[in-house]
Parts: structure tokens; C-alpha cells; sequence
């Protein structure tokens, strides 16, 4: 049987990168996917991908730091659903600078959607989990949220703070039925690295013992993981899917 049967996923920043492969490995595994994006025609196209994998798929218009609008979208959810059984908080965005260089607006962006906008979608859903018994949310950290990262202030705080999220809201849900975790890619092959020179990615694959850039579906097996009944003793973990780069 499929490790996530029928359980409702709402998956955010899951029309492309890890955020879409997630959503395809979800519904490869049964669940019922719930996407949700700023894009509405990546929506769309993610949908299609899920629900040709044989999943009941919807898509949602959701910009995660506009908290009526994640409310609205959870609502929807549970109306329709009845229930929601996971949470995979993924939508994030880098706008880098050095200290020195770095404008107040870099900082406030990146602070609002990958911690703000985290904060909003985990309470949103909590009183919902609660009153269930029982549900997951797993949150998008960063191996750049454990070690720091030139030129990345805003991204590390955020990243950071989800780590810190993670282990206080494992402590708060637990006794309720309700696991938290999060996972910590290390350099992957998503759409967010497509700024970088071709020598740069050289130096970050080198920089891997495995050698080797992590694909989003090594990012989306872990989820899948996390999320399902084989990790139910798992709980305020942060795991690290680097290919060994901080040993």
C-alpha cells in the first residue's frame, strides 16, 4: 500500500523545484495533494503532473505572506477535504547581498516569506491537526541554516528560525499528536540556482564528498518520509540531505 494513502497534503512553493518534485513523489505515494503557489499557470501545469500520477490533486493561489490568503486557502481545504494531514512548508526565496551591501527591502523579502510566511502556514493549520489527533508538518530549512553562508544574512536568519520553529513547535504539538520536523538540503539542481556561474557550481559540487549536485527528488523521498506512519517516532529532527558536505 502507498506510505501516504488518501492523507491530505498541502504542499506550499510546489509548482517547480523540490516543492514540485515533492508534490509528485506525494502523490506517487497516494496522498491526496493540495498545491499551492504565486504562479497560477505553474499551478495548473503541477496539478496536471500530480493527477496523471493517478493522485486527486487541486491547486491553490497562495502567497504565503498574506495571511487571509493562507487562512482562505486552509479553509477551502478542510471544507472540502475534511481534514489536513500534512504540511510541507517549502516556498522560499534567496535575495542575496553581503552585510555591508545588503538593502532593508533584501531583508524584509526574505525574511517574509521563508520565516514569516512558515509561522503563518503552521498556524493556520494547527488548531486543525490538534483537534485531529494527529498530523505532520515538515518545514524547509537549509544546510545554510546550520553553518551560515557568505552572502546570505537574510536566507541563514530565516533558515535559522525554521530550525528554531521546528524544535519548539515539536515540543508544543507533540503531546497532541501532531510531529514537526525539518529537512536541510544541501546544493540542489533547482530552478533557484540558475543564477549561478557554471565555475561557481563546480566549486559547490567539489566542495560535496558525493561529488555531485542533490536532484529535488532526494529532497522529496525524505519528505515523503517524514510525513508517513514509517516515521512516527520522529519528531523535532532536523535531517540533512547534503551528500555529506558539512562532514
Amino acid at each position: 500500500m502507498p506510505r501516504l494513502q488518501n492523507k491530505v497534503s498541502l504542499i506550499t512553493g510546489a509548482a517547480q523545484g523540490i516543492g514540485l518534485a515533492t508534490a509528485r513523489k506525494f502523490a506517487q505515494e497516494g496522498a491526496i495533494v493540495i498545491v499551492c503557489d504565486v504562479k497560477p499557470d505553474a499551478v495548473n501545469a503541477a496539478v496536471e503532473q500530480c493527477q496523471a500520477l493517478g493522485a486527486q490533486a487541486v491547486g491553490y493561489l497562495m502567497d504565503v505572506t498574506q495571511r487571509a490568503m493562507v487562512d482562505a486557502v486552509v479553509d477551502k481545504v478542510k471544507e472540502r477535504f475534511g481534514r489536513i494531514d500534512v504540511l510541507v512548508n517549502n516556498a522560499g526565496i534567496t535575495q542575496d547581498a553581503r552585510l555591508q551591501k545588503m538593502t532593508l527591502e533584501q531583508f524584509d523579502r526574505v525574511i517574509d516569506v521563508n520565516l514569516r510566511g512558515v509561522f503563518h502556514c503552521a498556524q493556520a493549520v494547527s488548531d486543525i491537526m490538534v483537534a485531529q489527533g494527529q498530523g505532520v508538518i515538515l518545514n524547509a530549512s537549509s544546510v545554510v541554516g546550520i553553518y551560515g553562508n557568505f552572502g546570505q544574512t537574510n536566507y541563514a536568519a530565516s533558515k535559522f528560525g525554521v530550525i528554531g520553529f521546528t524544535k519548539t513547535w515539536s515540543r508544543e504539538l507533540g503531546p497532541k499528536g501532531v510531529r514537526v520536523n525539518a529537512v536541510a538540503p544541501g546544493f540542489i539542481a533547482t530552478p533557484i540556482l540558475s543564477t549561478v556561474p557554471d565555475q561557481v557550481m563546480k566549486e559547490m559540487e567539489a566542495r560535496v564528498p558525493l561529488k555531485r549536485l542533490g536532484q529535488p527528488e532526494e529532497i522529496a523521498n525524505v519528505y515523503a518520509f517524514l510525513a508517513s506512519d514509517e516515521a512516527s517516532y520522529v519528531n523535532g529532527a532536523v535531517i540533512e540531505v547534503s551528500g555529506g558536505m558539512s562532514v
